[in-house]
């Protein structure tokens, strides 16, 4: 009786290892196909343009969604040297990851560098809607923002709205 247990046990484990492994090279194979809304981006590939609502100094590359729509949204800012992200609120989330460089960021109402932290690559701000938040940098710097839109910005001081001259 227990020999045919033993036997009957490492014909389920050779089995379910069998199976595993099967699955494990369909999937690895899987993954070489294209998919409907699955694409893959690399770095040289991203086209770079005008940020309206931040003004010189800053370019914008759109990964993925429509930052007006009811939908997710990935998209990284490239910013100059010097750049400074005046105060200003966002109606969603602002979930940032610092790509390259360093970002200098603070929640606040009133521009403020010795109220920043240093942020370097890897660094994360995660803030919620209508916090007041600022920064700058002192390098080139490329973030990436992703959340839910309708993506917007509103400044604390209508003055600081690069869109203003535009109107």
């Amino acid at each position: 009786m227990c020999n045919r247990f033993a036997y009957v046990l490492i014909l389920t484990a050779s089995l379910l290892f069998s199976l595993g492994f099967v699955g494990l090279v369909q999937a690895q194979h899987g993954d070489m196909q294209e998919r409907p809304g699955h694409f893959m981006l690399a770095p040289d590939e991203l086209e770079w343009g005008p940020v309206a609502s931040m003004g010189d100094g800053a370019e914008i590359a759109i990964i993925e969604g429509d930052l007006s729509a009811h939908e997710p949204f990935t998209f990284r800012l490239k910013l100059q040297p010097g750049y400074e992200i005046l105060p200003h609120i966002h109606p969603e989330y602002e979930r940032v990851t610092v790509l390259s460089g360093t970002l200098y960021f603070a929640h606040g109402y009133e521009f403020n560098r010795e109220e920043t932290r240093e942020l370097p690559v890897g660094g994360i701000a995660i803030m919620p809607p209508g916090d007041p938040m600022f920064g700058y940098v002192e390098e080139e710097t490329i973030i990436q923002l992703h959340g839910n839109g309708p993506w917007g910005i509103e400044y604390i001081n209508p003055e600081d709205d690069p869109r203003r001259d535009t109107e």
